[in-house]
């Protein structure tokens, strides 16, 4: 065997599981770069967050993925075929849920879903999987009202259904939890998850960034280029530099104390995080072993600890310092926003462009072509 044929043997091998693929993958509009030089796998079997601003990319990576946009360049693969090339077996495969409503609007919301199982050739058992598509999204009881009658989030509950209704493999849903209230969005992703236990792909874009938490790998993009992917835990690793540490103790912390914790070999960095100065945040290593270790530390210094503790930085304060490490960004706002504390994690959205619009001003117009998402 040639050391090509070789090489090549060796790529096959480790892409074999992988149902996503691109490589140098980029969009030009004119003279702007919306997606730039994108190189992706994704696994099969997982939920896969992408996660960015809006204008980050991540609906044209989309689009891309789905066969709606050409790349201006790169190579995409998904399902072991170019999207362009896509035939009826492909696409039965595929459900996808546009950012923006593609169905119609003098139709009634069971229409649309008829419709849209009709363009799949379903006819046995439509009416019971129409039937339960419409529970899972709460929408039975609003089954006859015309779409152009329904709030921004009974549309965007619509058009989960719409891609849910022919139980595809590999699921596209771009901002899925858009406009839709925290307890139905709690809701959504407990069916993700289970979708996943039962062997399918989502490849799933958001701006809460809370809802990285519910993948088991993310994406994070900003200005059109992918700055890493990595698990929740080893997103936490690189924004941080390890894990963190958080101890309180009785009394006020000298700032000596703070330098002889900080040239222990198994600490990378501390320093004060509490106004009364009781408090220190520590990033090691691997924190389980070290907490005991630095607690008899501590103790044989006369230093009474009060708490010492693991500490899970919430994933707004991951991503303003993933998105900061890379210099300053035109999209502004994240790290001014994702700093606020009032909304709940799960609810905090990436600042973007769009910031002011109400998300259930979502409608029809703007959105792909009704056929488009097939």
């Amino acid at each position: 065997m040639t050391q090509a044929a070789a090489d090549r043997s060796r790529r096959d091998a480790e892409t074999a599981d992988h149902i996503v693929l691109t490589d140098g993958l980029t969009k030009r509009f004119g003279k702007q770069i919306a997606v730039d030089d994108l190189t992706l796998r994704v696994r099969e079997g997982i939920i896969f967050g992408f996660i960015g601003p809006s204008g980050s990319g991540k609906t044209t990576t989309v689009r891309m993925l789905t066969g709606v946009q050409t790349p201006t360049s790169g190579t995409v693969t998904v399902l072991g075929t170019r999207p362009h090339d896509f035939g009826e077996d492909e696409r039965a495969r595929i459900g996808y849920m546009p950012q923006l409503s593609v169905l119609f609007p003098h139709l009634s919301i069971i229409e649309n879903l008829r419709f849209v199982a009709s363009i799949y050739g379903m006819r046995r058992s439509r009416r019971h999987r129409l039937t339960e598509v419409l529970d899972f999204v709460e929408l039975t009881p609003h089954r006859r009202k015309r779409l152009r009658q329904a709030s921004g989030g009974m549309q965007r509950r619509l058009a989960l259904a719409a891609a849910l209704v022919n139980e595809p493999q590999l699921l596209f849903l771009d901002e899925p939890t858009a406009g839709i209230d925290p307890v139905l969005r709690r809701k959504f992703w407990d069916h993700f998850e289970s979708l996943r236990e039962q062997g399918r792909t989502l490849f799933v874009t958001t701006q809460y960034v809370g809802e990285a938490a519910y993948c088991d790998q993310i994406g994070v993009l900003r200005e059109g280029r992918l700055l890493t992917v990595d698990t929740p835990e080893g997103l936490r690793r690189q924004a941080f530099g390890g894990e963190v540490i958080d101890l309180t103790v009785a009394e006020r912390i000298e700032q000596d104390l703070i330098v002889e914790v900080a040239q222990l070999d198994y600490v990378a960095h501390a320093q004060r995080t509490q106004i009364d100065g009781k408090g220190m945040r520590i990033t090691v290593d691997d924190a389980d072993p070290v907490i005991p270790s630095l607690q008899r530390w501590l103790e044989e210094r006369g230093v009474t600890v009060e708490s010492i503790d693991r500490y899970l930085p919430p994933f707004d304060d991951v991503f303003v310092k993933l998105v900061e490490a890379e210099g300053p960004t035109e999209l502004g706002g994240i790290s001014d926003a994702a700093h606020e504390r009032t909304p709940p994690e799960s609810d905090v959205v990436i600042p973007d462009t769009r910031s002011d619009r109400d998300p259930d001003e979502l409608t029809e117009a703007g959105g792909d072509a009704p056929g488009a998402q097939r």
